[in-house]
C-alpha cells in the first residue's frame, strides 16, 4: 500500500507521525493500514469542511510524544501526581502563549474539547436552571446552546435567537428584546454556521443592560483572530470558549480565555468539576500550535484564508448555490443548494462521490425541521493550509457545481488538483508494504 509519488522502498524520513510509526506497522499492520488509508484520504480528496483543518509537522510530533504517558491532575505546580516538573514547563508555555497571543489575562489550555470548553464556562457561571441566551441551532448555533440532546438543553433554561429572513444576519434587536423579556443569567455569543463578524460590543451591551455574563463561543473564529483577521472578542467577553483546531490549526483541543477576577472559577471548573487529568501531549501541542500562530507567516494564512472564502463564495455563487448573507467575512461558507434541486444531504453525498468533503447544513427557512436540510457548510482553512489561493478557488467553485449537478466525473480533476497541493510537502508515510 503506497501513496502516488512515493517508492514503496523509500527510506523512512522525518515524518508527522514519528518514529514509532514503524513500530506500529510491525506490531498491528491492520491499524496501520488504517492510518496510512485515512492520510491517503486526506491527501487525494478536498478537504472543505469547515471545522478541520492540517496541523503542522511539529504539533503531529508532540501529539505523539511521551508526554502522553504523564498524569498529571491539577495545575502546574499544584498536581497531585509526582514527576511533573517538565509537563509544567509546557503547560506554562501554552497558558503564556495564549495570553500573549490574544491579549487575556487568564488561559486554561486542559479543557478536551471546544465542548469540554463551554461546559466549564457554564459550570464556572451558572447553576442548573439559570436562563441563557443563545443562537438557535437552525439559526448557526451549536450544540452547546441548548440542544435538547445536549447537556446545555438539559441543564439550562435556553432561549434562541436568530437571524434577519431578509439578511441573514443576526437580528440584535431581537437579542436585545429577548433579553429584556428573559433575563439571562448569560449571553452566548457564536455560531458553527454563522459566516459573518460578530458585534461583540452590541452583546456587550445587551449583556450589560440584562446584568448577565458575556459568553462567547469563538470555537470557528479563534485562528483568525490570532492572525488579525476577524475582531477579537477578548476585549468584550467574560468568558471567551474556543477550539484549538480549526481555524487555530493546532490539535484537537479547548482552550478557555478570562479575565483575572474569573480566573480561579473558571480553573476550578474545568479541574476537578468536569475533567481529571489533562492530556500533557495535547497541551504541549497546543504550545506549539499557539508558538505558530504568533508569527507573521501565519497572519499571512490568516489573511489568505478569508480571501479565499470570499472567492469561493462568488463562485459558488455563479455556480447557482447562493451562499447565506451574500457572502462571508471568515473561512465558512453557507450556501443553499435547492436551486439545484438537491438538498444538504444529497448534496453531502454527489461531493463525496467527487471527492468533496463538505458537511450539510440547516438554514434559518429549514426550522422547525433542519434534518430535511437545504444548505452544505464549507471551508477554507484546510485547503489554504495546502497552498491554495483565488485560482484554486474558482476551480473548486466549477468542480463544486458539477458534482452538486450529478457530475462525478469531476472526481478526476479533484484528484488532479489536489496532487499540486500536498499538506505534507516533506514528509513520506512510513507505513509501507502493507
Amino acid at each position: 500500500m503506497t501513496v502516488a509519488g512515493t517508492s514503496p522502498h523509500a527510506s523512512t524520513r522525518a515524518t508527522p507521525w514519528t518514529a514509532g510509526a514503524e513500530a506500529l506497522r510491525r506490531q498491528d499492520p491492520e491499524l496501520a493500514g488504517v492510518l496510512l488509508a485515512e492520510y491517503e484520504r486526506q491527501t487525494s480528496r478536498l478537504q472543505l469542511v469547515a471545522a478541520e483543518n492540517f496541523a503542522s509537522p511539529a504539533v503531529l510530533a508532540a501529539l505523539g510524544s511521551p508526554l502522553a504517558n504523564k498524569y498529571a491532575e491539577g495545575y502546574p505546580g499544584q498536581r497531585h501526581h509526582g514527576g511533573c516538573e517538565l509537563v509544567d514547563m509546557a503547560e506554562r508555555l501554552a497558558v503564556e502563549r495564549a495570553c500573549a497571543l490574544f491579549g487575556a489575562e487568564h488561559a486554561n489550555v486542559q479543557p478536551y474539547s471546544g465542548s469540554a470548553a463551554v461546559l466549564a464556562a457554564y459550570a464556572a457561571l451558572l447553576v442548573p436552571g439559570d436562563t441563557v441566551l443563545a443562537m438557535a441551532l437552525p439559526h448557526g448555533g451549536h450544540l452547546t446552546h441548548g440542544s435538547p440532546a445536549n447537556f446545555s438543553g438539559r441543564w439550562f433554561d435556553f432561549a434562541g435567537y436568530g437571524v434577519r429572513e431578509d439578511t441573514g444576519l443576526i437580528d440584535y434587536d431581537e437579542v436585545r428584546e429577548l433579553a429584556r423579556n428573559r433575563r439571562p443569567k448569560a449571553i452566548v455569543a457564536g455560531a458553527i454556521a454563522y459566516p459573518r463578524h460578530i458585534d461583540y460590543a452590541a452583546f456587550r451591551e445587551i449583556a450589560d443592560e440584562v446584568d448577565a455574563y458575556l459568553i462567547v463561543d469563538a470555537a470557528h473564529t479563534l485562528g483568525l483572530v490570532a492572525g488579525g483577521a476577524a475582531p477579537s472578542p477578548v476585549p468584550y467577553a467574560d468568558v471567551v470558549c474556543a477550539t484549538t483546531h480549526k481555524t487555530l490549526r493546532g490539535p484537537r483541543g479547548g482552550l478557555v480565555l478570562c479575565g483575572r477576577r474569573l480566573a480561579r472559577r473558571i480553573d476550578r471548573a474545568v479541574f476537578p468539576f468536569t475533567q481529571g487529568g489533562p492530556q500533557m501531549h495535547t497541551i504541549a501541542a497546543t504550545a506549539v500550535a499557539l508558538g505558530e500562530a504568533a508569527t507573521p507567516a501565519f497572519r499571512g494564512y490568516a489573511r489568505q484564508v478569508v480571501a479565499n472564502a470570499r472567492a469561493l463564495a462568488a463562485a459558488l455563487a455563479a455556480q447557482g448555490a447562493p451562499p447565506q448573507t451574500g457572502g462571508t467575512d471568515t473561512h465558512l461558507i453557507t450556501a443553499d443548494v435547492t436551486p439545484l434541486g438537491v438538498g444538504g444531504p444529497a448534496a453531502r453525498g454527489r461531493c463525496a462521490a467527487a471527492r468533496i468533503v463538505l458537511d450539510k447544513c440547516p438554514l434559518p427557512k429549514d426550522a422547525p425541521a433542519p434534518r430535511d436540510c437545504s444548505g452544505i457548510r464549507l471551508g477554507t482553512a484546510a485547503v489554504t493550509t495546502q497552498g491554495m489561493r483565488e485560482p484554486e478557488m474558482a476551480r473548486i467553485g466549477d468542480l463544486l457545481g458539477r458534482a452538486l449537478r450529478g457530475d462525478a466525473s469531476a472526481g478526476g480533476e479533484v484528484a488532479e488538483l489536489v496532487a499540486g497541493f500536498p499538506p505534507y510537502r516533506d514528509e513520506v508515510p512510513p507505513f509501507r508494504e502493507m
